[in-house]
């Protein structure tokens, strides 16, 4: 029989929901998966012991108060409403989190984190919208913004609600083992599981949309043709702009360059090729402009920290049988 471990879940008012039930349906899965109820013990906790209703409106009962609850193994700040926090909830996480064996955020719960000082001089992330005015709060952390979790010591930080699903997973492989983990991840029906390094620049580029129509029209013809001529000046003359005009338009109204853009969609549409198809490596190149295997290869390494045949290894899963076996 493993050990338990206690993971205590913070509830405050407009705390984001599925922040809580994501990692909890985790642990409480691996109790499961593992054969031993008693592997871990979730329970939650508000300040005072009463109810709080979620940023969605969804009402959580808590477990117990905040004073009534043992130092756990691992505590977990999820994200939520974290602009203007409770400072008795700070007082509580500056007094008692270093005690916790771990201490991990989901999304802006990192800002609460951070608020108790609890990530000076640590690496840490946070949702992707909020990593800027994250930064600026708070420039004693180091804050990095493209992976889904970082984890600096006891301490591990997430970015937007199902990175902490991925962040649990990981815990929990590093708990009670691998197999245990994908048990739960096949159960959940997600990954086992997404590395912490994996950006979030999905979601970005999906909110990086310009407002003029020309440059939107170019935007798509860039998602729909990777593997084109997608030079600024062909990019300019689609856009009836001089490639200079293009070029300063585009980085103001998208955030980035254009050949930035382009790179991000190139390595975006391989990502996809590699979990989707069984093409092989060469092709994938090709057909996403890089030309070369060995081109797309140091683009991945450079961006996801994984070389392309790595990175396929670990999503592009082979789904269990639907029957077993006589």
């Amino acid at each position: 029989m493993t050990p338990r471990r206690t993971v205590l879940i913070l509830l405050f008012e407009g705390v984001q929901s599925l922040d809580v039930t994501g990692p909890l349906e985790v642990f409480d899965g691996a109790g499961q998966a593992s054969g031993d109820r008693a592997a871990y013990e979730v329970r939650t906790a508000t300040l005072d012991g009463g109810p709080v209703r979620c940023g969605s409106g969804l009402r959580l009962t808590p477990d117990a108060s905040l004073a009534d609850s043992a130092v756990p193994h691992t505590l977990l700040v999820p994200g939520g409403d974290t602009r203007v926090p409770d400072p008795r909830l700070v007082a509580w996480l500056r007094a008692q989190a270093p005690r916790a064996e771990r201490v991990v955020s989901v999304c802006t719960g990192a800002f609460l984190l951070a608020e108790a000082g609890l990530l000076d001089g640590r690496r840490a992330t946070t949702h992707w919208a909020f990593c800027a005015s994250f930064a600026a709060r708070f420039p004693a952390v180091k804050v990095t913004t493209d992976p889904i979790y970082v984890r600096d010591g006891n301490v591990a930080t997430s970015a937007g609600v199902t990175a902490g699903i991925d962040l649990a997973l990981a815990l929990v492989e590093e708990d009670l083992g691998r197999a245990t983990a994908l048990t739960v991840a096949r159960y959940l029906v997600v990954f086992l599981r997404r590395p912490g390094n994996q950006t979030q620049f999905s979601a970005q580029l999906a909110a990086q949309t310009a407002s003029r129509p020309t440059l939107r029209d170019v935007q798509h013809w860039i998602a729909e043709h990777p593997g084109g001529d997608l030079s600024v000046d062909s990019l300019a003359a689609r856009a009836n702009l001089s490639p200079r005009h293009f070029a300063r338009a585009f980085r103001d109204e998208v955030g980035m360059t254009p050949g930035r853009y382009v790179d991000r969609i190139r390595l975006e549409a391989a990502r996809r090729l590699l979990e989707d198809t069984a093409d092989a490596v060469e092709q994938i190149s090709r057909t996403c402009g890089y030309g070369t295997s060995e081109a797309m290869r140091r683009a991945f390494v450079r961006t996801m920290g994984v070389a392309p045949a790595e990175y396929r290894r670990r999503f592009h899963p082979t789904p269990p049988p639907l029957v077993s076996p006589a």
